[in-house]
């Protein structure tokens, strides 16, 4: 299509026509002050603070109301929390949660703590994957036919009782997110009181050094359509357990 030239006629009208929607625009936000009985404000309001106040990056909750807020503001999501005080301690909760909810397959990251756990040989009824350990294996589809998923958290914030879960080559997103059930090991030293003592060391990260993705769990999978019907278990896992260890 030819380009159309605008002859100075038509650059004449529209300049008119902008300009009357100027004019009918100020004439508009002036009858609104005038009913609100105050100046036009034409002035760009001043921001002196950006950012969490200094009262709010101060504020910490001693180690034990870390622990009693997480684990309200988890469970108030519909998740579980249950404290352990070892790994060993942590394998056994594990072996009861897979009889518990019949697991026949899990999937879990391809780390030394989860491998130190030594599932294969304390569930040998139970196909046990880990990702990524073979580059034949189709292992988004791996983890969406696993019944159980099972990551370490690197982070959790007490205040909104959410897990921060960090992806590498070794820690892919579908094991948290594609198994119908999730278990979390939470070593309590990664526990922190606000969301902003987890991010402020990530923004300092340079940008080639950045994880993968970062996800954030706070509870089960929860999604709701245009008339507030909750599904729970639709975009994500509809059991999730943390263990928090320590």
């Amino acid at each position: 299509m030819a380009k159309r030239e605008i002859t100075p006629d038509w650059q004449e009208k529209l300049m008119k026509l902008d300009q009357q929607s100027l004019a009918d625009q100020e004439s508009f936000m002036q009858s609104i002050a005038q009913k609100l009985g105050r100046p036009r404000v034409i002035d760009k309001p001043a921001h002196p603070f950006q950012g969490a106040s200094d009262s709010w990056k101060a504020f910490e909750w001693t180690p034990e109301e870390r622990v009693a807020n997480f684990t309200a503001n988890f469970q108030a999501a519909g998740g579980h929390v249950v404290k352990v005080a070892s790994m060993e301690e942590a394998k056994t909760t594990i072996t009861e949660l897979v009889e518990t909810l019949s697991v026949k397959r899990i999937i879990h990251q391809d780390q030394a703590e989860l491998h130190s756990l030594e599932l294969a040989e304390a569930l040998p009824e139970v196909d046990l994957a880990v990702w990524n350990t073979d580059e034949d294996t189709n292992w988004k589809a791996s983890a969406a036919n696993a019944d159980l998923g099972i990551v370490l958290a690197d982070y959790a914030a007490a205040y909104t009782g959410s897990l921060t879960v960090l992806s590498s080559k070794e820690k892919g997103r579908s094991v948290s997110l594609l198994p119908g059930a999730l278990i979390v090991l939470l070593p309590i030293e990664r526990l922190k009181t606000r969301l902003g003592e987890i991010l402020a060391p990530i923004d300092l990260i340079a940008r080639k050094d950045l994880p993968a993705g970062i996800h954030f769990i706070s509870g089960p999978s929860r999604s709701a359509d245009i008339e507030n019907d909750l599904t729970i278990g639709v975009h994500g896992p509809g059991i999730v357990h943390v263990l928090l260890i320590g």
